[in-house]
Parts: structure tokens; C-alpha cells; sequence
């Protein structure tokens, strides 16, 4: 008899947490402040994301991302959020600044002048990555609040990344280099 390659989702499951155990348990000091991002498919992609990589939760800022539905969110993030702290915030600003005021270290992923390549960062435990509109990028002022812009060198003839397809690239560096400092 041959077994299968591929884990089964009950396979999956074994080395699960319980949901409600899982519900309990601390999350990496990680926050992600999507900046106007108004897409619902690409919000819903950041909250798996957030629950993949475990971390504390995504604010989703700004009046666009507040009108969409719940209907689009729930197919877009598979039911994640069930899982993920999201929050909304009609101010990128108002959820930066209280971050800042918990302690938390602000990452913009934004090409700019002074940005520099993500992966040369020591990302400290208490971090966030602000990521931008889909065709505007991240606000100037958010862009001002932060402690760094960092970016993903384009080795292509493109300029950029869809924001979830960077979102999940940075997500990832910062996420393992935190759990390994908690």
C-alpha cells in the first residue's frame, strides 16, 4: 500500500492547537497597519497572513477599507479572522501614534529616498509594518511617523509589488526574526 505525499487536513490538524487554546495563547508583538489599502481581496490575503505567522493583530485603516463588505471579507480571508485581531480605524495616524506610545517600532514598506532593503533590518520584538494604497502606496504622513521605510529590491524591469504579494514577502523576515527574539 502506498502512502500519500501530501498531509491530509486531518494529518494538518494533529499538531494543531485546540481553537480555543489556540485563541488564548500569546501572539508575536507584531502589528500590521494596512494604510488605505481598499482592495477587499488583499486585506482578506493580510489576514491570513496575520494568522499563518501568528502575530498580534492588522488595523485596517482609513474610510475606503471601512465600506467593505462583510460577505467579501469572509471569502477573501477564508474565515481567518475568526482567528486574527483586526481592527479598523478611520486614521492611519491616530493607530500609529498609539503604537507608538505602546513601544512599537514603525516600518513602512514604501521605495523612498532614504528607505533601505528590508532584509538588512534588525526588526525588534515590538514592531509594524505599514503598508500602503494599492496605487498611492503608503501616506507621506504615515511615511513620516515611521522609523525606517524599507523596501524589496526589484531585480525585474517592474517597480513594484502587488501589496499583498510584498506585504507577505516582508511579513515573513520580520515574523521569524521576532520569534526568535521572544
Amino acid at each position: 500500500m502506498s502512502s500519500k505525499i501530501q498531509l491530509s487536513k486531518e494529518e494538518l490538524r494533529e499538531n494543531k492547537l485546540t481553537r480555543d487554546v489556540y485563541l488564548t495563547k500569546p501572539k508575536s508583538p507584531l502589528v500590521v497597519v494596512l494604510d488605505n489599502v481598499t482592495n477587499s481581496y488583499n486585506i482578506g490575503a493580510f489576514i491570513r497572513l496575520a494568522d499563518a505567522f501568528a502575530i498580534e493583530k492588522v488595523i485596517v485603516c482609513g474610510t475606503g477599507a471601512l465600506s467593505i463588505s462583510d460577505k467579501k471579507m469572509k471569502k477573501a480571508s477564508r474565515n481567518e479572522a475568526k482567528w486574527v485581531c483586526v481592527e479598523y480605524s478611520d486614521s492611519t495616524t491616530a493607530s500609529l501614534q498609539t503604537l507608538l506610545d505602546d513601544g512599537y517600532s514603525v516600518y513602512s514598506v514604501e521605495l523612498c529616498q532614504a528607505s533601505v532593503d528590508y532584509t538588512t533590518v534588525a526588526y525588534p520584538a515590538k514592531s509594524v509594518l505599514v503598508l500602503g494604497n494599492e496605487r498611492k502606496g503608503v501616506s507621506e504622513a504615515a511615511l513620516e511617523m515611521s522609523h525606517q521605510q524599507i523596501h524589496i529590491p526589484m531585480f525585474g524591469m517592474g517597480n513594484s509589488l502587488n501589496v499583498s504579494t510584498a506585504g507577505a514577502i516582508v511579513l515573513a523576515e520580520c515574523a521569524n526574526q521576532i520569534r526568535k527574539l521572544i
